[in-house]
């Protein structure tokens, strides 16, 4: 099954090999039928501690490495 990947901001990247992702969507109310925007924030692995707040990055679901982290960071060069 193909693993789902989402694009983000960095909000936060405080703990060693770990960032947190804002994920915003857009979705139509489904009373109102104005388009309204939707966030999660996502725990996500960062093996190198590359990404730092304010990037934009790329998170790819993977087996769960903690209780809350079950997303990585995608490094640009190395997709597989």
């Amino acid at each position: 099954m193909p693993k789902r990947i989402l694009q983000g901001t960095v909000v936060s990247d405080a703990c060693d090999k770990s960032v947190v992702v804002l994920v915003e969507r857009r979705v139509t109310h489904p009373v109102f039928k104005k388009v309204v925007r939707k966030s999660k924030k996502y725990m996500a692995h960062d093996e190198n501690n590359a990404s730092k707040k304010g990037d934009v990055v790329r998170i790819r679901e993977t087996r769960p490495i903690s209780k809350r982290k079950t997303w990585e960071v995608v490094v640009e060069g190395a997709e597989a």
